[in-house]
């Protein structure tokens, strides 16, 4: 019996399926791989706020020195009328709060939060301790207002650490609005559209507590990023970073500052600030 040839039909293989469930695959398949691929990720929880890259990185004044420069000063000329300070946050972490209240610290600030995902992990052995040696205390926010709302950062701030209590030894809690470090120094935002976040923020966080929050900013950069705004200067105390014998020339609407940060080179932790009055006006800021 001779063999079966097959027909050329028979040899013709099956047509490659091209539907639309096969080029969904497909499309999956890349998307998957571009997420695995570095710096294509959101960094984010469930599509939620994305997370700073390094919040551990990010200090009061984290920025300031590489935009503005400013020599090291470790104790310019103190008035009579001024109170030493600190502030510190997780890179600082345990801090020896016998040594610098021996030191004549008198106040201090720990980061609480950065945007709304953010907590400090050494925050319970900063603020609390700081308080525990006598200090007066506070708590700051590193604002991110690229990611979320000012309203929604002032309640993520409130709700973990940056409360106020009458207790005559709580501080106003501190926004901090210096120059972004994952990209734009303005966040991409227009000067009206900051301006517009920080009011919020300061609304929100004023119905909280029943205070108002303090700014921490440089001259230079609120003038670059809200157009040198001067609505916020006769209710919101300042809080100006300058490492150099003097504060220097303030941002509009404010004729002088509440805390000057003078150095982030300072003994025992790196910032020190000084509050512009003294202890007892110090107190009555805490007092309300």
């Amino acid at each position: 019996m001779s063999a079966h040839l097959p027909s050329s039909r028979d040899r013709r293989r099956p047509p490659t399926a091209t539907g639309p469930r096969t080029l969904l695959l497909a499309l999956l398949s890349v998307l998957a791989l571009l997420v695995a691929l570095p710096g294509t990720a959101r960094a984010s929880d469930d599509f939620g706020p994305p997370r700073p890259g390094h919040p551990e990185r990010d200090w009061m004044g984290a920025t300031v020195r590489a935009h503005e420069g400013g020599r090291i000063v470790n104790a310019p000329p103190r008035l009579t009328a001024s109170v030493e300070g600190v502030d510190v946050s997780s890179h600082n972490g345990n801090v020896p709060w016998s040594t610098l209240w021996n030191s004549g610290v008198r106040f201090a600030y720990t980061k609480a939060t950065e945007g709304t995902s953010y907590t400090n992990p050494y925050f319970t052995q900063q603020y609390n301790g700081s308080y525990s040696v006598g200090m007066l205390r506070g708590a700051y926010h590193f604002a991110l207002p690229d990611h979320s709302g000012g309203a929604a950062q002032a309640n993520y701030f409130v709700d973990h650490g940056g409360g106020w209590s009458g207790d005559g030894r709580t501080l106003p809690g501190v926004l901090d609005m210096e120059y972004n470090p994952y990209g734009n120094v303005c966040y991409g935002m227009s000067a009206g559209s900051l301006v517009d976040w920080i009011g919020d923020f300061f609304r929100t966080y004023r119905q909280r507590t029943g205070r108002d929050a303090v700014i921490y900013t440089s001259t230079t950069w609120w003038k670059q990023c809200t157009g040198n705004y001067a609505g916020f200067g006769s209710v919101n105390p300042l809080w100006i970073p300058r490492y150099s014998s003097t504060p220097g020339t303030l941002p509009a609407g404010w004729d002088f500052h509440t805390f000057w940060q003078y150095t982030d080179t300072g003994p025992t932790v790196g910032d020190h600030d000084r509050f512009n009055g003294s202890l007892s006006r110090l107190q009555a800021l805490a007092n309300g």
